[in-house]
């Protein structure tokens, strides 16, 4: 769906998995090497999608979980359309984008008990079929994430609010998307020193991606 001098990067994990630095140093590595980058959040990046983002980041009221899987989809859609697809287009092209389908998977998937099918199902349609040509999935445990999220000192949003066990099926959500999409998602310890993890992300990209 793009041309092969593009490429579409997606990075998940659990609150606390240090993703934005990840982006920022990827960022900064593809542009050194004369690439025009292009960073975008879910949900989020389009004036749609950040009016949905707060819609749902800022709800104080339970939403059903199709209500979630669908606000994030139709995000979703708007942001492949009207950046994605446009900016892959062009030649030496990285898009980075912090979240994507398998964090639908694994928060309304798994922490929600939608299950995987239903969220594979959903985005089986275009734009939605859109696939990143590669995914890193920043892994922590609990403890890391929890005490991470105590270090920041911000006021907590919808989802860093839920329990426990909510986290705990996240986790267990991401480890299976990386069970069975192998060849796409790559799992990383992110419990390890910034620039350890980056090195890692680095010689992943050298490795697959020769231009």
């Amino acid at each position: 769906m793009h041309n092969n001098k593009s490429l579409f990067l997606t990075f998940e994990g659990i609150e606390g998995s240090g993703k934005s630095t990840q982006i920022d140093f990827l960022k900064s590595h593809f542009e050194s090497q004369g690439f025009q980058v292009l960073l975008l959040r879910e949900p989020g990046g389009t004036v749609f999608g950040e009016k949905l983002r707060d819609a749902l980041l800022t709800s104080e009221v339970p939403l059903h979980p199709m209500a979630e899987a669908f606000c994030f989809a139709s995000a979703r859609s708007q942001l492949i359309q009207e950046k994605i697809l446009p900016f892959l287009k062009q030649p030496k092209s990285v898009v980075l984008a912090d979240r994507y389908m398998d964090s639908s998977i694994a928060y309304q998937g798994f922490a929600r008990g939608l299950g995987m099918e239903t969220i594979l199902k959903i985005h089986s349609m275009p734009p939605l079929d859109l696939r990143p040509d590669m995914t890193f999935y920043l892994s922590i445990d609990l403890k890391t994430s929890q005490e991470r999220q105590a270090k920041r000192g911000r006021a907590k949003d919808y989802f860093e609010k839920e329990t426990q066990a909510f986290y705990q099926k996240l986790i267990e959500g991401y480890d299976q998307c990386a069970k069975d999409f192998p060849q796409r998602i790559h799992t990383i310890d992110a419990k390890n020193d910034a620039n350890i993890v980056f090195e890692q992300i680095k010689k992943l990209c050298q490795t697959h991606f020769k231009f």
